[in-house]
C-alpha cells in the first residue's frame, strides 16, 4: 500500500482502526520529501524529528484514547502563518529567522485537535508576486502559482495530504488549478487571520488545499471557527449544519467581465464542460455592474498593500524582492477616494450576487487564465480570481480541465456567502456526477 496516495481521511480511519501508526504515516511522507524536495521545493522550514516527535504523541494519545478529530495527521503551513516551534520569514529576507513565540489561531485549532505541524510551506514574498524557489510538480519548468505555492505543490506531490495557505487575490485558487489539486476558499470571516501576515483585511482569506473534497471537509470542521481577535470574523456562525441540496442542482456559468483575458485552451475547455456535463447549467450575465469589478478588487489591494508594507520598504527597500516593491510603489498612489470607491462597487456587486444566489445554487467559472505558466518568475494572472475574493464568497477550484501540454486547469466553483458545506456538498455531487468522485 502506498501510504502517501491515501487520503487523508483513509488514514485517519486506519489510524483510529489500529492498522497504521501516524509514526508510520509521517515517516512515509518524510521519505517522499526526501526524494522530491531538491526538484519542487515546496519548504521553507522542515525538521524530521520534530515532525516524527509531533507523530509519536499523537500514537500516544491515540493509546490513551484522548486522540483529537485530526490525530496523527501531517499538515503543511504557508509561511506566513505563526507557528510557536518554527520560523515564520514571510518568503522575506527582512523577517529572516524570525520566530514568533506563539502560534497563529487556526495553527493552535489544528493542534488541539491533534495535526502534526509537518513544516512551513514556501510562499511568494509577504504573500504578493515575487516567487521562491518552489516549482510545479506536474511540470518542473512551470510555475505552481503564487502566493500559496509551496502548499499547493506539496500536496500535488504528496509530500504532505493537506496544507494551509491563504489568497488575497487568487491565491489559493490558482495554484490549486496549476497544480491539479482541490483549493478551498471559504466565506470572508469563518477562518481567523489572527497571527497570519496581513496584505488586506477587507482582503485576505486563509485557505485549504487537498486532493478529496472530504479533506477539505475535515479540515474546515476544524479551523472554520470564531475568534475574537480577528475583528472582521463572523459572529455565530455554524460551519457544520444540516444541508439539503435541491435537486437539480442548478449552476449559473459565468464567463465574467475579464474572459478576453483567458488563454484559448482554457475557454474551449470550459465551454464544452458546461455544454456536456449532466448537470443543470445556463450562462450567466451579470450585468455592466460587474465590469469594472476586477479594477475595483485592484484598487483596494494595492491600497492596503502600502498600509501594510509600507515600514518595510521605507526600512530596507534594496532587500525586497522587485515585483514586492513595484507592488507597494503601484499602491502609493491610490487616494482615500480611490479606495472607497471601489469598496462602495464591491458592496454593489454583492447586492446583485445576493439576487444571483436566489435562483441559482452555484456559479461554475474558470479558476485561472489557463494552464501553469511555464516561467517560474511568474505566478499566473490572478484576474479571474480577485473580484470574487473581493465579494467573500465560498470558492473551490477542481481539476477538471487540461491545457495544450496536458498539464491541469481547474474550474472555480462559487457559492452563496456562509453556505461553504453547501458548497463541499455541491463538488462531491457534481463529482459524482462526472464520475470522478473521491
Amino acid at each position: 500500500m502506498d501510504l502517501i496516495k491515501l487520503s487523508a481521511s483513509e488514514a485517519l480511519r486506519m489510524m483510529e482502526g489500529g492498522t497504521l501508526s501516524s509514526e508510520e504515516y509521517v515517516k512515509a511522507f518524510l521519505k517522499q520529501i526526501e526524494l522530491r524536495e531538491d526538484d519542487v521545493g515546496a519548504w521553507i522550514f522542515l525538521d524530521p524529528k520534530l515532525a516524527l516527535e509531533q507523530a509519536r504523541e499523537a500514537d500516544k494519545r491515540r493509546k490513551d484514547k484522548n486522540a483529537g478529530k485530526l490525530n496523527g495527521l501531517p499538515i503543511g503551513i504557508k509561511d506566513i502563518i505563526d507557528t510557536k516551534d518554527m520560523p515564520t520569514e514571510n518568503g522575506s529576507l527582512l523577517c529572516k529567522n524570525r520566530q514568533p513565540s506563539n502560534d497563529a489561531h487556526l495553527v493552535k485549532l489544528l493542534r488541539d485537535e491533534g495535526a502534526v505541524i509537518m513544516g512551513k510551506c514556501v510562499t511568494t514574498e509577504f504573500a504578493l508576486s515575487g516567487p521562491g524557489k518552489t516549482k510545479n510538480p506536474r511540470d518542473l519548468e512551470c510555475t505552481p502559482g503564487g502566493s500559496s505555492s509551496g502548499s499547493a505543490a506539496a500536496v500535488s506531490d504528496y509530500m504532505v495530504p493537506l496544507a494551509i495557505g491563504s489568497q488575497t487575490g487568487g491565491s489559493v485558487l490558482r495554484p490549486a488549478s496549476f497544480t491539479g489539486i482541490l483549493g478551498f476558499k471559504p466565506t470572508f470571516g469563518t477562518i481567523s487571520r489572527s497571527g497570519m501576515s496581513p496584505i488586506s483585511q477587507r482582503l485576505d482569506h486563509p485557505g485549504i488545499y487537498a486532493n478529496c473534497v472530504e479533506d477539505i471537509d475535515l479540515v474546515a470542521s476544524v479551523i472554520l471557527s470564531y475568534d475574537s481577535n480577528d475583528l472582521d470574523m463572523i459572529q455565530n456562525y455554524q460551519y457544520k449544519r444540516n444541508v439539503n441540496l435541491n435537486k437539480p442542482i442548478k449552476f449559473g456559468f459565468v464567463r465574467g467581465p475579464v474572459w478576453n483575458f483567458g488563454e484559448e485552451d482554457m475557454q474551449s475547455g470550459i465551454e464544452e464542460f458546461v455544454k456536456k456535463t449532466s448537470v443543470d447549467v445556463e450562462e450567466l450575465d451579470l450585468g455592466r455592474d460587474f465590469d469594472d469589478a476586477a479594477r475595483a478588487h485592484e484598487i483596494i489591494m494595492n491600497g492596503s498593500i502600502v498600509n501594510s508594507l509600507i515600514n518595510y520598504y521605507q526600512a530596507d527597500k534594496s532587500n525586497l524582492h522587485p515585483f514586492t516593491v513595484k507592488r507597494i510603489e503601484a499602491g502609493i498612489p491610490v487616494s482615500a477616494s480611490d479606495y472607497v470607491s471601489a469598496i462602495e462597487k464591491a458592496k454593489k456587486m454583492e447586492q446583485i450576487l445576493g439576487q444571483v444566489f436566489l435562483k441559482y445554487d452555484a456559479i461554475i467559472t474558470p479558476a485561472s487564465t489557463g494552464q501553469a505558466p511555464r516561467d517560474l518568475m511568474n505566478t499566473g494572472n490572478a484576474i479571474f480570481n480577485g473580484y470574487w475574493t473581493m465579494m467573500g464568497v465560498p470558492a473551490i477550484s477542481l481539476p477538471f480541465l487540461k491545457g495544450k501540454d496536458d498539464l491541469p486547469i481547474g474550474i472555480q466553483f462559487i457559492t452563496n456567502w456562509n453556505e461553504d458545506l453547501k458548497l463541499l456538498e455541491i463538488c462531491k455531487y457534481i463529482l459524482k456526477k462526472e464520475k470522478l468522485a473521491d
